[in-house]
């Protein structure tokens, strides 16, 4: 059985309606609120409940897969994985701390591939 997420997307925000879903999905499995297993809603199910674009939601799952959130089965659909510290509070400081990174890097004109490359590279202890 589907989750029955508590999302909410703000219009007015300047933060892009992606980012913003993106975000409060990741908060929710670093809180512990979504439980390693648990099945997404459906694409076009939670961007009709949403009013958002299927496209949107699919990036959104494609983000949180590749962040390693969420596993995508095919069309048994797409599950919490089992990443979440067990600090909760640490989880946030972290997400804090990525979004700052993010954001800072964006303001200097970087796109979300390099981004990703930097980190990457930090990853492996190769960036200088």
């Amino acid at each position: 059985m589907d989750l029955t997420l508590s999302l909410s997307v703000d219009p007015q925000s300047a933060v892009p309606p992606y980012e913003q879903l993106r975000r409060q999905i990741a908060k929710q499995i670093m809180n512990h609120e979504l439980a390693a297993g648990d099945r997404l809603p459906p694409v076009r199910r939670l961007a009709e409940q949403l009013g958002m674009a299927a496209n949107t939601v699919a990036r959104v799952y494609r983000e949180l897969e590749a962040n390693g959130y969420v596993i995508t089965r095919g069309r048994a659909g797409t599950f919490i994985s089992d990443i979440a510290p067990a600090d909760p509070q640490a989880a946030g400081t972290a997400a804090a701390l990525s979004t700052t990174y993010v954001a800072d890097l964006r303001a200097l004109g970087f796109g979300p591939t390099v981004i990703s490359q930097f980190v990457t590279e930090a990853l492996r202890g190769t960036s200088e």
